[in-house]
């Protein structure tokens, strides 16, 4: 039964997300773990006053400049990132532009399938699914994925990320952009780039960020990038979450 949330909701906006999540494990795009996974975002979420913080907009500017920098970029998408923006995922992918590859840790044909036809029923025109390319250093199901996606990117962004997965990709060179709520997860301290924030609210202020930034210089998204410590970001988020219990 579909649960009715009223607008006048405290939390309506994070209630409405986690109803989405449900809705895609029932059409079997997000695995059941993947509710886990959420709350636990969802948890941070609060403490930050579910709001994109300043520290946020910090990494979403970096990551517009290293997305448009590389030569190669690559879009990774799991179910659950799939479950709550796919629109938006579909627009970003193409005003990079940038490739989409389905990649998920509980390993299903089927439903790598299913998030591939969600996100063309969205708008996508081309999802590359894993087949013989191979992710080093790493032996559980995520190191599967596309000869002509992952394997040959140079920047691959990572809505929801793994720890195990973030650490191999940039053992293998590849700058690593990935959205994550939890600062302390080592997937926040292994990326190249963390935006610690919401991954629907973020995703729509990177593409406006993409929109602006086509029109500026190299040089001066190069000097944007060697200018963003992603430490002192993570830094800033977890000083915030102190501050909240004053």
């Amino acid at each position: 039964m579909k649960m009715k949330i009223p607008k006048s909701h405290p939390r309506y906006k994070s209630l409405v997300l986690r109803e989405k999540i449900v809705k895609c494990v029932e059409k079997g795009i997000t695995s059941i773990h993947g509710l886990i996974a959420h709350g636990r975002g969802e948890a941070f979420d609060y403490l930050f006053g579910e709001k994109t913080r300043r520290f946020a907009i910090k990494s979403i500017r970096a990551a517009s400049a290293l997305l448009l920098l590389g030569n190669n970029p690559v879009i990774s998408v799991n179910g659950n990132a799939a479950a709550l923006c796919p629109s938006e995922i579909v627009e970003l992918s193409k005003i990079i532009p940038a490739k989409l590859e389905v990649n998920i840790f509980h390993k299903s044909k089927k439903r790598e399938v299913r998030i591939a036809d969600y996100l063309i029923k969205h708008g996508a025109r081309e999802v590359l699914l894993p087949n013989r390319g191979r992710i080093r250093f790493i032996e559980h199901n995520r190191r599967l994925c596309n000869e002509e996606g992952i394997i040959k990117a140079d920047v691959v962004f990572v809505p929801l990320e793994d720890g195990d997965r973030c650490e191999a990709l940039k053992k293998m060179r590849k700058k690593v952009i990935t959205i994550d709520l939890n600062p302390l997860s080592r997937t926040a301290r292994k990326a190249n780039i963390t935006i610690v924030d919401n991954v629907k609210r973020s995703i729509p202020l990177l593409i406006k960020e993409i929109k602006k930034d086509k029109s500026t210089k190299k040089n001066t998204l190069k000097k944007r990038l060697k200018n963003y410590n992603n430490k002192l970001v993570l830094e800033e988020a977890l000083k915030y979450i102190s501050k909240s219990f004053s």
